[in-house]
C-alpha cells in the first residue's frame, strides 16, 4: 500500500476510533434529540449561519466516514431549520460526504480488488458504463439499500465522479425529503420507526419501481427515435415471424429453432447450406487431419511393434475422400431436412431494405420481397486475403478455395508455403507436411498459437517441425514475385530479406466477417471488424439480431450454434423477456497432433489480467493409457483459484486433448470443482483419467498436513 493510501488509512481510523472513544454516539439518540431541540433552535436563532455551517461540516464528515445515525441528523436539520433550508443544506451535505466515501474507497481499495478479481469485474465495468448512473438511481431511491454500502462498492468501479455526484443529489432527494419533513414534526413523533409507517414504505416501493417505469419509457422512446425514418414503411402485418440471412451454423440452428416453435420462418442461402464449417472449416479440415494422421503411423509403424513402410497414395483420392466426407455430412444441412422441418429455404442473396424488409436477389434472377417482425443476420465470415504485392500474379488458396483448387493436383504440392501461425495455418501445415509436402510456414508474430500459453506454442512447434515444417516466427512477408519462372516469397527478418521458393502458396492469417452486401450500412446498423450488438445480439435495431462469425467474439461453429439460440428466441419473444448470451464457459481447440484445448482462462490470460491463480499441472507421459497407445505425451494444466479447487481455466495438450476438455466444460458450466471431478469413477484405461490425476494433484498439493500429523500419531498409536 502506497504512502498517502496509508496515511488516509490512518485518518480515517482515528477519526472514527475518536467517536467511539469519546462517546460521541451518545448524542446521535432519538431521545437525545427531541431533549436538545428546543437549545439548537435558540442557538440557530442566535447564529444561523454559523450553526447552518457548522451543522453542514458535522453531516458531511458523518457520511464521509459512514458514521451511524445520518437518519437522526437528518431529523435535526429538519429541526433545526425548517423543511426548505434543512433541505437545501442536508441535500447537498449528503452529496458531497457521500461523494468523500465514494472517492476514499477508489483511493484505498480499487486497485487491490482489481488486481484480484480483474477479470469478474470487466462485466461490471462494462454495465457501469452501459447504465451506472440508472443504476445508481435506482438505488438510491430505495432507503432499505445502506447509503454507506453504496459509496462503498461505487468506489470500486470506474464511473465518473461528477456523474455519481450529481446522480446522488438527484436520486436522495426524494427520501431526503421525507426524513427532514418528519424533523420539523419532531415533537409529535415517538421514536425513528414512527417516519417508517407501512404507508410511507409503500412510497418508498413505489420510488423504487419508478426507475424500472421510466427506464422501459425511455427503451420506448429511444426505439421510436430509432425506428423514426422508417415510420411510413413498417408494415401493417407481418408474413413471416423470422427472416434468417445465412445457412451457416448460426443461420442454421435460428431457423431450427423458429421451426420448432411452430414459427414462420425462411432462411436465404446463396452458396451452400452448411456454411464454411461444412464446405471449407471443421469437416473437411479434420478429414485432411485424420488421412494425414495415418500416413505418419504409417510411416512411424515401428512406435506400435510394427515395420513402417512410406504410404503409397494418390493425392487426389485423398482430396477425393475430403469431398465425399462433406457430402456424408451435407444430409445434416440440406433444403430438404429444414424445409421437411418446416422452414422455408430460398436460394439467394438477402438485403435489408429496411428493418422488416428484406430484397431476396434469387439465384434464377429473379427478385422477392419478404416482410418479417424479426430478422437474424448470420452471413459468417470469409478468410483475409493480405495486401501482399504480387500476390495475386503468383496465385495462392485460402482455407476456403483449397479444396476445390488442390483437387485439380495430381500430387502433393512439393513447396508450400503457409501464411500464419494460427489454429488454421498449423492444422494445414502439419496435414501437407505428414502427406509428403515440405512446408513452410511463415508466422510474423514472435510464436505460433500465441493465444496459448508460451509453453504450448513452444510444444504445437516442435511438433510440427518434428513432422517436417520449417517453422520460421517473426518472419514478416514483403512480396511475392516471380523469379526465373519459379514462385518467390520475400521475407524479412532481423533486418535481413529472406527468400522462398514455392509451388503453392497457403493464406491463413485470420478470418473477417462479411459485413458488405446486406444492406447494413443503407441502415445505419455499426460495423467494426464484425456487426456490433447488445448483450441480447440485438444491433441498434432492436428487431434486428446477428450471431455467428459475422458478430464475433468468437469465430467458432459451436459459439455460433450457441449465439444463434440466443438471438432466435430472444427475436421470437423478446417482447416477454430477453435472454443475455453467455460467454462465461467458451471450449476451442486446434487440431494439430498433438492437439490443444482449451477452456477458460490460461496462464498467459490471467497474468495479462491481473487474476491471482494457482497452477496444477499433470503429465500425461505418466497416464497408463498414454503409454498404452503410444501417445504418452502433453499435459493437463488447470488454473484454479488460490487455494481452492474452483476452476478458472483448463489447457489440455495430448491425444484427444478436446474430447477429454469436455468434462471440464462441464464443471465449470455448474460450478464444479477439481474435488467432485477427483471424487467421479473414471473408466480405466482411458485417456479420461487424466483429468481425474490433475485433480488428485491439487488435492495433494492441498493435503491438510498438521491434520495429517496427528492422524499419523494415532494410527502410531493403535500399533502399540
Amino acid at each position: 500500500m502506497r504512502l498517502r493510501q496509508t496515511l488516509l488509512l490512518l485518518l480515517l481510523a482515528l477519526a472514527i476510533g475518536m467517536f467511539v472513544a469519546l462517546d460521541l454516539g451518545r448524542y446521535l439518540s432519538f431521545e437525545q434529540l427531541k431533549a436538545s431541540q428546543a437549545s439548537f433552535a435558540q442557538l440557530h436563532a442566535a447564529q444561523p449561519f454559523t450553526v447552518a455551517a457548522v451543522y453542514f461540516l458535522l453531516y458531511v464528515a458523518a457520511t464521509a466516514l459512514s458514521i451511524p445515525g445520518a437518519t437522526l441528523i437528518t431529523l435535526a436539520g429538519g429541526a433545526i431549520f425548517g423543511l426548505w433550508q434543512g433541505l437545501l443544506i442536508v441535500s447537498f451535505a449528503s452529496s458531497v460526504g457521500a461523494t468523500l466515501a465514494f472517492l476514499a474507497s477508489r483511493f484505498l481499495l480499487r486497485d487491490w480488488v482489481e488486481a484480484r478479481f480483474g477479470q469478474r469485474l470487466a462485466d461490471i465495468h462494462l454495465g457501469v458504463n452501459r447504465e451506472g448512473g440508472f443504476y445508481l438511481f435506482t438505488l438510491r431511491l430505495i432507503p432499505v439499500v445502506p447509503f454507506f454500502l453504496i459509496n462503498l462498492l461505487m468506489g470500486l468501479t470506474r464511473m465518473n465522479v461528477w456523474t455519481y455526484y450529481w446522480v446522488s443529489q438527484i436520486g436522495m432527494l426524494a427520501g431526503t425529503a421525507v426524513y427532514v419533513n418528519a424533523g420539523t414534526q419532531l415533537a409529535q413523533l415517538d421514536s425513528v420507526q414512527g417516519i417508517l409507517s407501512p404507508a410511507l414504505l409503500g412510497s418508498f416501493v413505489l420510488l423504487g419501481i419508478f426507475p424500472l417505469i421510466a427506464h422501459r419509457i425511455v427503451a420506448a422512446v429511444q426505439k421510436r427515435k430509432v425506428y423514426a425514418r422508417w415510420a411510413d414503411q413498417r408494415p401493417k402485418t407481418f408474413e413471416r415471424n423470422l427472416i434468417v440471412i445465412g445457412g451457416g451454423a448460426g443461420g442454421l440452428v435460428s431457423a431450427y429453432i423458429a421451426a420448432a416453435v411452430k414459427a414462420k420462418v425462411t432462411l436465404i442461402e446463396a452458396h451452400k447450406m452448411g456454411g464454411d464449417c461444412l464446405n471449407y472449416g471443421c469437416v473437411p479440415s479434420k478429414a485432411l487431419i485424420k488421412s494425414a494422421k495415418l500416413a505418419h503411423q504409417m510411416r512411424h509403424a515401428s512406435n506400435y511393434g510394427l515395420r513402417g513402410a512410406a504410404p503409397s497414395f494418390s493425392f487426389k483420392a485423398v482430396i477425393q475422400r475430403v469431398h465425399d466426407v462433406i457430402k456424408a455430412i451435407e444430409p445434416h444441412d440440406s433444403i430438404e431436412r429444414y424445409t421437411g422441418l418446416g422452414v422455408e429455404v430460398l436460394r439467394g442473396y438477402g438485403r435489408l431494405v429496411n428493418p422488416w424488409t428484406v430484397e431476396v436477389a434469387l439465384n434464377d434472377g429473379s427478385t422477392q420481397r419478404l416482410t418479417a417482425r424479426s430478422i437474424v443476420i448470420a452471413a459468417g465470415a470469409h478468410p483475409f486475403v493480405p495486401p501482399l504485392p504480387g500476390l495475386d500474379d503468383v496465385g495462392y488458396v485460402t482455407s476456403d478455395t483449397l479444396w476445390d483448387e488442390f483437387a485439380k493436383l495430381d500430387e502433393v504440392p512439393k513447396r508450400l508455403v503457409v501464411l500464419g501461425g494460427g489454429p488454421i495455418g498449423c492444422e494445414l501445415a502439419q496435414s501437407f507436411a505428414r502427406l509428403g509436402s515440405h512446408v513452410t510456414q511463415v508466422e510474423m508474430g514472435a510464436r505460433i498459437m500465441v493465444r496459448e500459453d508460451e509453453e504450448v506454442s513452444a510444444l504445437a512447434k516442435a511438433s510440427l517441425e518434428a513432422d517436417g515444417v520449417q517453422v520460421l516466427t517473426g518472419h514478416k512477408a514483403l512480396l511475392c514475385e516471380m523469379v526465373n519462372g519459379e514462385k518467390t516469397l520475400v521475407l524479412e527478418h532481423a533486418g535481413a530479406e529472406k527468400r522462398i521458393v514455392f509451388d503453392q502458396l497457403l493464406c491463413a492469417v485470420g478470418r473477417v466477417a462479411r459485413l458488405q452486401g446486406y444492406g447494413l450500412e443503407d441502415l445505419g446498423i455499426p460495423t467494426h471488424r464484425t456487426v456490433q450488438t447488445n448483450e441480447y445480439l440485438q444491433t441498434i435495431y432492436p428487431n434486428i439480431y446477428a450471431a455467428g462469425d459475422v458478430a464475433g467474439p468468437f469465430q467458432f461453429t459451436h459459439t455460433a450454434a450457441h449465439q444463434a439460440w440466443y438471438a432466435a428466441v430472444n427475436a421470437l419473444f423478446g417482447e416477454w423477456k430477453l435472454f443475455k448470451a453467455d460467454y462465461s464457459v467458451i471450449p476451442w481447440a486446434t487440431f494439430i497432433d498433438p492437439e490443444v484445448a482449451r477452456v477458460g482462462l490460461n496462464e498467459q490470460e490471467a497474468k495479462e489480467k491481473n487474476i491471482p491463480y494457482e497452477v496444477t499441472k499433470y503429465d500425461i507421459d505418466d497416464l497408463d493409457r498414454a503409454i498404452a497407445d503410444s501417445e504418452a505425451h502433453g499435459f493437463v494444466k488447470v488454473i484454479t483459484v488460490p487455494g481452492k479447487d474452483k476452476i478458472l481455466g483448463v489447457t489440455i495438450v495430448g491425444a484427444h486433448a478436446a474430447d477429454l476438455l469436455a468434462e471440464y466444460v462441464l464443471a465449470m458450466k455448474h460450478g464444479l470443482g477439481l474435488t467432485k471431478i477427483l471424487g467421479t469413477i473414471h473408466t480405466y484405461p482411458t485417456m479420461a483419467e487424466a483429468n481425474k490425476y490433475a485433480a488428485g494433484e491439487w488435492k495433494r498439493k492441498h493435503a491438510p498436513q498438521k491434520l495429517l500429523a496427528w492422524v499419523k500419531k494415532y494410527h502410531d498409536w493403535r500399533r502399540g
